[in-house]
């Protein structure tokens, strides 16, 4: 019997990877578009496109994890506890987990693996150490459990100094600490299924995925326009005035135009003057494929735009 639906774990993983991350990816464009043109880079513009896709996916692998164990905590009902607190200093500091179980607090730093050099790993544990002097203002020491996870167990480069250096902060804090890789977190709280059903999920996914991220965010022109056409007018801006960067990059993205001829459409109904600055932007670019006698295709979103204009006026 399934402890968490298959549905439910593919949803988090795909939404949680590839949703925003177009969004992600024009912004990062705009901020620095020389990163990705030039002719002092090794790679053309399409590869460094793809290699931003890829990176961005794996670090969204490790967010979308967060949440895939927080929902398996919450089904062998693991009370779920507020994971952001603020320090002394005014520092924000995040848990990656944190909850009760029966009598024990539960705070543990996440990761997909153990592959960090000296310099993170030392990092590391001085970050686990902020968060426990944290928790200590919230709960009694004796209560407080600390754990160190990495969810792949093949790596474990660090495990020897993170296993030395908890030690000390148990000896120091009086507090509880473990280091666990893959299974090893469900063995000790005694779920030791979950880690197979997870282990059964992770490589049907993986099968159900293409190979390569898609890089024509024309392919779903309505569903790229919907993820990206709120984002900040400066990304917009920055991205059409450049001639090297709307034909190297804008272009391989949105080789049809389909999207920018929707952005176009939802441009015009706004009333600010920086989007009216790139809409004669986007005029420029397209002038040679916009036919105003052709009706483009309409989204929810610009049906409602459009009627709230009609009834306002």
């Amino acid at each position: 019997m399934a402890i968490m639906e298959y549905n439910l774990f593919k949803q988090i993983l795909n939404e949680t990877i590839f949703e925003k991350s177009k969004a992600d990816l024009l912004e990062k464009i705009s901020i620095s578009p020389n990163r990705y043109v030039g002719l002092f880079r090794p790679t053309k513009p399409k590869a460094k496109i793809l290699q931003n896709l890829l990176q961005s996916h794996e670090i969204r692998f490790g967010d979308a994890f967060e949440i895939i164990i927080e929902e398996y905590l919450k089904i062998i009902e693991c009370n779920i506890l507020p994971k952001q607190f603020i320090n002394n200093n005014g520092e924000v500091l995040k848990i990656d987990q944190c909850f009760r179980k029966k009598d024990k607090v539960f705070f543990i730093e996440q990761k997909i693996r153990d592959d960090h050099d000296s310099t993170k790993k030392r990092g590391q544990i001085q970050n686990f150490e902020k968060k426990l002097n944290v928790m200590l203002t919230k709960y009694e020491e004796n209560k407080l459990v600390g754990v160190f996870y990495f969810i792949d167990p093949v790596l474990v480069k660090n495990k020897n100094y993170y296993s030395k250096e908890l030690s000390k902060i148990t000896n120091d804090y009086n507090v509880e600490t473990h280091i666990f890789y893959g299974k090893a977190l469900f063995d000790y709280l005694g779920y030791s299924d979950i880690w197979d059903e997870i282990l059964e999920y992770l490589a049907t996914w993986k099968e159900e995925i293409p190979d390569l991220p898609e890089i024509s965010f024309d392919l779903d022109a309505l569903h790229t326009f919907e993820e990206i056409k709120d984002l900040k007018p400066l990304v917009f801006r920055k991205l059409l005035e450049n001639d090297e960067v709307y034909n190297e990059i804008v272009l391989t993205l949105f080789p049809e135009k389909e999207t920018l001829k929707l952005l176009h459409q939802y441009y015009s109904q706004k009333q600010e003057t920086i989007y009216k600055t790139i809409l004669t932007k986007l005029n420029e670019r397209l002038k040679s494929n916009i036919d105003d006698n052709k009706k483009l295709p309409e989204t929810n979103v610009l049906r409602d735009e459009h009627n709230n204009a009609n009834s306002n006026s």
